[in-house]
């Protein structure tokens, strides 16, 4: 996949600006990301990966400049409570609760509140599609897409992408570290079915926004993201899902890095041009 050089500023003209968003309990880390000759109608908040166990902001920068660039939408990556200070529900409430800061706060993001997409890589990629649960729930806010991105969605490690991993170099690795970062984000065995945590045993999907979920060939979250997709389908949920090529999974930020490439953005930019 031809790549660009999406992670200098001074390449894409996109501006970063350090922030504290509001969480659910404190303020938290945050940087927008400004494109040059943003329109002021879109805004994506975006949570980055890490596993629930850490929130890699820093190493998530070069895809969210990318993501600004390619969209011509501002980009608010968040950092959200991690798993070994406070388990589930604690990130949940602190997506849910960036958003409503996002929409009181556009006049200083720079954006008129009409156009809000979540969007996330891996454990970012459950709370991206938790954030749209929770916000159909509490009567808010109005999300206009998701964009779920090799997305943690089943606690449950079940699928056969997950279950075929064994012995598979970085994609074995890939797998255990979702399972140790569940472990930590769900220590109690209830909370693994509750849907927001695994949005996969949501019984009620109506109302939420049109979903762009990317997965990858050798991705053992591939099959997860796949069948949340056909779940979204199934209840009237417009949902476009792609298939990316076989990723290198040794790197740590290999999800994140994967995204950065052209074919991908391609592909977000494409949705949200869709979008009604």
């Amino acid at each position: 996949m031809a790549t660009n050089d999406t992670t200098n500023p001074a390449a894409t003209g996109v501006k970063v600006k350090n922030l504290a968003a509001q969480g659910a309990h404190g303020k938290l880390e945050a940087r927008l990301y400004t494109p040059p000759d943003a329109p002021a109608s879109g805004l994506i908040v975006f949570f980055p990966y890490g596993g629930f166990v850490t929130v890699e902001l820093e190493e998530a920068e070069g895809f969210a400049m990318a993501l600004a660039a390619r969209t011509r939408y501002r980009v608010l990556a968040t950092s959200y409570t991690v798993a070994t200070q406070s388990p589930f529900p604690a990130a949940v409430e602190d997506a849910h609760a960036v958003l409503k800061w996002a929409v009181r706060n556009r006049t200083r993001l720079g954006w008129d509140g009409k156009r809000l997409l979540t969007a996330g890589i891996e454990a970012g990629g459950n709370l991206a599609a938790v954030a749209s649960l929770v916000a159909r729930d509490r009567g808010g806010p109005a999300l206009s897409a998701q964009l779920l991105i090799m997305p943690m969605l089943d606690p449950g490690l079940t699928t056969c992408s997950m279950r075929s991993v064994a012995g598979q170099g970085g994609a074995a690795r890939a797998a255990d570290a979702c399972a140790a970062g569940y472990r930590d984000y769900l220590p109690r065995a209830l909370d693994r079915t509750h849907p927001y945590a695994c949005p996969m045993q949501s019984s009620r999907m109506k109302g939420l926004p049109p979903a762009l979920i990317l997965s990858a060939d050798d991705d053992p979250l591939r099959d997860e993201a796949e069948q949340y997709g056909m779940k979204l389908t199934a209840a009237g949920i417009p949902a476009t899902v792609r298939r990316l090529p076989p990723i290198e999974l040794e790197a740590p930020d290999a999800r994140c890095s994967c995204a950065r490439k052209e074919n991908v953005l391609q592909e977000i930019a494409a949705f949200i041009d869709g979008l009604q």
